[in-house]
């Protein structure tokens, strides 16, 4: 099992007061608790805990920011209104690891990595997000850009560049993997035990998925794109060990999950990271993302052309269907109701780039325009949309949101970052880093591939590892690079 190598020991300028210190927490803890009973606010609850969350940042920051990786399959989205919610306790945490990283900026640079900064995938990364504060400025909704892009900032700070400072070796990412996959499995055993209560119907997955996950989809791609970490993390481990025991079985576990949440998007993913595999040993990846744009531009001149994407609007037969087996079929022919209704967002989202093709409408107003740019003709029993949901395809919400070029922004950074996971995997050396980037590089697929058929990306619980598998594959590229120019092993 894991051996865990984080200092938890008080720093020395704090020892003389750690007494001082203990008795003031207990006190405010007191404190929190009387005011909680007499106002009949739980908020206050709340004190205590960011106090001594404050204190350990103090101690040793880096464990704030491992509980941030704990606490990630155990987050759940709470509301406080209709148009405003956040997901607890992990939304806090990434703020306050943003806070520690800026904080590391100013007060220690020289520990920042400047290689990591300048690294042409970090550039791109602040290109992308640069173009998203512009068109932020010229939103037609600002508010709501706004919010969304303050929570961008926050999720590249925390979950690229503080990794980039913390991981940046395939032991360190070793150690953090234990703080993920621990309790995601309780998560999953949680959401499998439930479900099976259910008789695993295909209705009722999404009321076992509570209240970790948002529902089956956010369930299913957790699942898939860790079988991969969980297959090359359990080679990298010793043969028959508790620990690679423990593996296998959370393997078997999210395969048996991801089977049962009745995704399409999960398996089709999970096949096309396979194909990925063989793709990166064959080094062919540059021209397999050129066959993926070249059938993307031949779809959309095929449905524009003549106006063919008007065979895909929904006829009597587009029902919403009560089996999985059914729904697979319905895909098939073009029937099911939840295909329909992402064609109704998707006509709905090219209107609208004809609109505003180069800044867009503005970062996470989607929701807000899409209806009144929408074609009757395509609209089903399901498009009043109570739940706000997104356009489900991250590139075409890109467009809407953030014109041509914010799209564009974000297809460069991904494809040099695959581009670059490929490079790293066959210049690596150790072999269990080479596993690692592998394991990391399907990762990435499996996400990429839910992008095309949702905005996963925007969550805590995929958009984080997006994020963080991009900062390591940078870090692994350093690695090797010093590696090149020095003939002695650099993990010493």
């Amino acid at each position: 099992m894991p051996k865990f190598s984080l200092d938890f020991t008080i720093h020395p300028r704090l020892q003389p007061i750690k007494q001082q210190l203990f008795w003031a927490l207990a006190a405010l803890s007191l404190l929190a608790i009387l005011a909680s009973l007499l106002l009949e606010e739980l908020v206050f609850l709340a004190l205590p805990f960011g106090v001594l969350l404050a204190y350990q940042a103090l101690v040793d920051y880096r464990v704030i920011y491992y509980l941030l990786f704990t606490t990630l399959p155990l987050s759940t989205e709470v509301f406080f209104s209709d148009s405003l919610a956040t997901d607890l306790p992990t939304e806090p945490l990434i703020v306050g690891v943003l806070l520690l990283y800026i904080l590391l900026v100013l007060t220690k640079p020289k520990t920042i990595s400047g290689a990591f900064w300048l690294h042409p995938l970090s550039l791109l990364l602040l290109l992308h997000f640069a173009w998203t504060a512009f068109s932020c400025l010229l939103s037609d909704s600002f508010t709501i850009s706004l919010k969304f892009t303050l929570a961008k900032l926050w999720y590249i700070g925390c979950f690229y560049f503080m990794t980039g400072h913390l991981i940046r070796k395939e032991k360190q990412l070793h150690h953090l993997w234990w703080w993920v996959i621990i309790p995601l499995a309780f998560a999953s055993f949680k959401v499998v035990a439930h479900h099976a209560l259910l008789d695993f119907g295909f209705k009722e997955i999404n009321r076992a998925t509570s209240p970790f996950f948002r529902n089956h989809v956010n369930y299913a791609a957790v699942l898939t794109f860790f079988l991969p970490i969980l297959y090359f993390f359990g080679r990298n481990l010793k043969k028959w060990s508790w620990g690679q025991l423990f593996i296998g079985a959370s393997f078997c576990l999210f395969f048996f999950g991801m089977l049962t949440a009745y995704t399409r998007a999960a398996y089709v993913s999970l096949v096309l990271s396979v194909v990925a595999y063989f793709i990166i040993q064959f080094k062919l990846m540059r021209w397999a993302l050129l066959g993926a744009i070249l059938a993307v531009v031949l779809a959309f001149g095929y449905l524009i052309k003549d106006n063919n994407f008007m065979e895909l609007a929904p006829s009597e037969r587009t029902i919403s269907h009560k089996e999985f087996g059914d729904i697979v079929a319905a895909t098939y022919k073009l029937e099911d109701v939840s295909t329909s209704e992402r064609y109704y967002r998707w006509i709905a989202g090219a209107r609208m780039s004809t609109e505003a093709p180069w800044v867009g409408f503005g970062p996470g107003t989607f929701y807000t325009y899409y209806k009144q740019y929408s074609l009757n003709r395509f609209q089903t029993y399901v498009s009043d949309n109570p739940e706000r949901s997104g356009i489900h395809n991250y590139f075409l919400m890109l467009l809407v949101e953030q014109g041509y070029l914010g799209m564009l922004f974000f297809i460069f950074f991904l494809f040099y970052g695959l581009i670059l996971g490929e490079k790293v995997y066959h210049q690596s050396q150790d072999v269990r880093q080479k596993r690692a980037t592998m394991g990391l590089m399907m990762m990435l697929v499996i996400i990429s591939a839910f992008l095309l058929m949702n905005d996963l990306i925007e969550t805590d619980k995929v958009g984080s590892f997006f994020f963080f598998a991009m900062a390591i594959l940078v870090n692994f590229d350093l690695r090797n690079r010093a590696l090149l120019n020095s003939p002695k092993d650099v993990s010493q």
